[in-house]
């Protein structure tokens, strides 16, 4: 398996941990539609929150969530409204955070940036 590829997963693997850990509800992982892929879709009780997971090595070169531009966070708006609407839930109670993993031995550490958008 390709290393980025497997690093990836590992990452969206340890975001999963940290949000149940939160005691939030996953409710979807990898959700598809002609317009894009959202990471993770969450519950934490009050809100859904569609989440894009960024996994890095190290911060050698730059923090996880500078991958993030005005573009990449309209595209994911845009794909956290399409969720909603196939899911009958309102736009206005859904939210986009971004979490940045940067590898730590066997770990991550995590950092998490709420409404991004």
């Amino acid at each position: 398996m390709n290393t980025h590829i497997s690093l990836g997963r590992r990452g969206e693997d340890a975001a999963v941990d940290y949000l149940t850990e939160l005691g939030w509800t996953i409710l979807d992982r990898n959700w598809r539609c002609g317009q894009g892929e959202l990471d993770i879709v969450a519950y934490d009780g009050v809100r859904h929150v569609v989440f894009e997971v960024k996994t890095r090595s190290s911060a050698r070169y730059g923090d996880p969530l500078e991958a993030i531009t005005p573009a990449k966070a309209a595209r994911l708006r845009l794909l956290a409204w399409q969720w909603a609407t196939s899911h009958g839930v309102g736009r206005t109670l859904i939210r986009v955070d971004v979490l940045g993993l940067v590898s730590e031995g066997d770990g991550f550490s995590v950092d998490h940036l709420k409404e991004v958008c």
